[in-house]
């Protein structure tokens, strides 16, 4: 009996690394294609994108891939494109016009070339023997964003990725709710839907009231306004743009992804700007401070960015000075909260005027729907089961909770799978047919998948404890125990521990005598374990440990 299979290869459990498979027979179509950020235990790591080992096999066994879509513009959706594309053969990939612009920003970044069609009408389309497909518009916080209705041989699936149903959107173009309330004589069979803000029970306020807040300031504001914002947040831009106009100031971009979503979004219609309101960044100093706005990267407080270079006087064009006012239309992301309130606070410190979401709640509004919001979604399907996506677990539990009490749906119309769990679907029913090993892939400077656990245990043992190098000479194959040379760096201060200096030594010239080694390597690999143990019983910390023989 043939099986629509659908495989989660990120976004189940967690907001990142959105990649789903849908596969009959012979075929695979594929949804997004997006990045995930490493937390706190991986130091070192720049993104994290999802595993596609599964997909290689299936090719190497005879399958293809039919195509792709992008439900919109973020980049957990569509910035893995250039690292994973390349692996794979060519096939059509299809998107909203804003989203294949982004997309292909992207994949233009990585020196990756594929074409992307695009789709503009919610009209249907074939995507290889078994898939037909139509987009959906729906809001939010980066505009083109588009839910995806698949029409399988096993039924129908609505891969609804994030929205919020905005009663006010900045450019008017309201999700379609006729459209999807339409599909209820549809008998649709599975809806996947964001569940990312289940924990509130209001509906989202409008993008549309963050304008209001935003020109009070600017009018308010004598010197230079910097706004910082998402980069992709273009509705957010174009109320600045909007604020910038009526009150008289000149607006100029800095920080590339700002500056490439703008130049992007302008060149597509998506935004709009007067005529020589737009000032080159080179010209910042022709324009005086109160007839300025500048919209700068860096909302998280990210190292590097161009507000935080800014903030600390390292950025080549822009200076912030005290009688200017910040602006932070941006929430901190969660786990990121130390960067975003550094940067607020040394601002503060230079007497800078700083305004955020914490002060202002209508400085920031957010893209993703409310239980209410999600209800009314899953009210107007009514389809045969759900599954809730884009959320971390306890939202996607809480979302089953609350369609069991509130809507009638149970454990078994209810799907929980996670990243790797394959989903079966025949003859109206489900299971799980197969669970595959995920393990996302580190992508760490210009390498992709070349850090294993060793090395971000190494570099975690360097982040919170330093290193500890031993030296040990040897002449003529004996080791020179008295010249031996213990060097420390993020440990302890060697002036102030002469006792676990000598303690090291005289541990490590145990370890030598004991002569329970066949060659240096495992020497080497005796030294490490351990000194790693004593010293953490002794001192509490686990330096990294680096044996160095030197030959003399």
């Amino acid at each position: 009996m043939n099986t629509l299979k659908i495989v989660p290869l990120g976004g189940m459990g967690h907001v990142t690394q959105n990649m789903f498979l849908y596969e009959y027979q012979d075929e695979i179509m594929i949804v997004d294609c997006g990045i995930g950020f490493p937390d706190t235990q991986m130091p070192g790591v720049d993104i994290l994108i999802p595993d596609i080992s599964y997909l290689l096999k299936r090719l190497d066994e005879g399958a293809k891939i039919v195509g792709m879509i992008l439900s919109h513009g973020h980049d957990d959706h569509i910035a893995a494109t250039p690292y994973i594309l390349p692996n794979l053969p060519e096939f059509p990939i299809y998107a909203s016009p804003l989203t294949a612009g982004f997309a292909e920003q992207r994949m233009s970044d990585g020196k990756v070339i594929r074409s992307i069609t695009t789709i503009s009408n919610s009209n249907e389309f074939s995507i290889g023997s078994f898939f037909k497909a139509y987009l959906i518009p729906v809001t939010h916080s980066v505009p083109d964003t588009r839910h995806i209705v698949i029409d399988t041989p096993e039924g129908i699936v609505y891969h609804g990725s994030d929205f919020k149903l905005d009663q006010a959107p900045v450019d008017g173009i309201k999700t379609d709710m006729h459209a999807i309330e339409a599909l209820k004589d549809k008998h649709v069979m599975l809806m996947l839907l964001d569940c990312l803000r289940v924990e509130y029970d209001e509906w989202v306020e409008s993008e549309s009231t963050v304008g209001p807040a935003i020109l009070e300031i600017m009018e308010a504001t004598k010197g230079k306004l910097v706004m910082t914002l998402m980069s992709s947040h273009i509705h957010r831009i174009q109320q600045t743009i909007h604020a910038a106009e009526k009150t008289g100031r000149k607006v100029v971009f800095i920080g590339r992804s700002v500056e490439q979503n703008v130049e992007v979004a302008l060149r597509l219609g998506k935004l709009t700007m007067p005529d020589g309101m737009k000032v080159d960044k080179k010209h910042i100093e022709q324009v005086a401070d109160s007839e300025l706005c500048v919209i700068v990267a860096g909302s998280q407080g990210q190292e590097g960015s161009s507000l935080v270079r800014a903030i600390y006087g390292e950025h080549r064009i822009l200076q912030i000075k005290a009688h200017d006012t910040v602006v932070f239309s941006a929430d901190a992301i969660p786990g990121n909260e130390t960067n975003f309130y550094a940067a607020i606070d040394e601002l503060s410190r230079n007497n800078v005027h700083v305004v955020y979401p914490a002060i202002n709640h209508y400085l920031h509004q957010s893209g993703h729907a409310s239980w209410p919001e999600q209800k009314a979604m899953v009210e107007a399907v009514r389809p045969k089961f759900v599954m809730p996506v884009g959320g971390a677990d306890r939202h996607r539990v809480l979302f089953s909770q609350h369609v069991s009490k509130e809507l009638g749906y149970n454990e078994s119309t209810t799907l929980l799978p996670n990243d790797g769990e394959v989903l079966g679907f025949s003859g109206g029913s489900w299971k799980i047919v197969d669970q595959l090993t995920i393990k996302p892939q580190i992508i760490d400077g210009l390498g992709v998948g070349d850090v294993g656990p060793t090395v971000l245990s190494d570099r975690r043992s360097l982040s919170q404890a330093g290193i500890v190098v031993v030296v040990l000479p040897r002449v003529k194959s004996q080791f020179d125990l008295k010249h031996m040379q213990v060097i420390s760096k993020g440990f302890v201060f060697m002036k102030d521990a002469e006792d676990v200096v000598q303690f090291i030594e005289s541990q490590t010239a145990k370890i030598v005598s004991d002569g329970e080694y066949k060659n240096d390597e495992q020497l080497k690999r005796n030294i490490e374990k351990r000194l790693s143990r004593k010293l953490f019983k002794i001192i509490r910390r686990e330096p990294l440990i680096v044996p160095v023989i030197l030959d003399m």
